[in-house]
């Protein structure tokens, strides 16, 4: 019996481990990270900004996966981007930091990457 309750807790924790890594990131989280890496090519050396890279581009492919679901629907989308953004990250993290805290930590990078978008590729009214 007692072998079976350690197995039974060795999976819970488990399951809480990877349930919590599969939580979306704050966007308080991201930028506080962002903010400790310096921005010239050696970054990309650092572990944390390989993180922080894919997690960002999740966020990306989630929020164009909502303007195109929302073309196809005859809905408007929230932005209007081009195929093509050209991003520049000291631009990208300046605008992210330019949201206040205390709303930076209620929104997930997906929602900080949508205020991007909307903000740089409005949609025509």
């Amino acid at each position: 019996m007692r072998p079976a309750i350690l197995a039974f807790g060795l999976m819970l924790t488990l399951l809480a481990g990877a349930a919590q890594a599969q939580s979306p990131m704050t966007l308080d989280s991201f930028v506080t990270r962002a903010n400790r890496i310096p921005l010239n090519p050696a970054a990309m050396l650092m572990p944390d900004a390989h993180r922080l890279k894919s997690e960002a581009e999740r966020a990306f492919v989630t929020v164009r996966g909502e303007i195109r679901d929302a073309r196809a629907a005859g809905r408007t989308p929230v932005a209007c981007p081009p195929e093509r953004v050209s991003l520049d990250p000291r631009q990208f993290l300046s605008f992210l930091n330019a949201i206040p805290q205390s709303r930076r930590q209620r929104m997930t990078v997906a929602d900080g990457v949508r205020e991007w978008l909307r903000a740089r590729h409005p949609c025509p009214a």
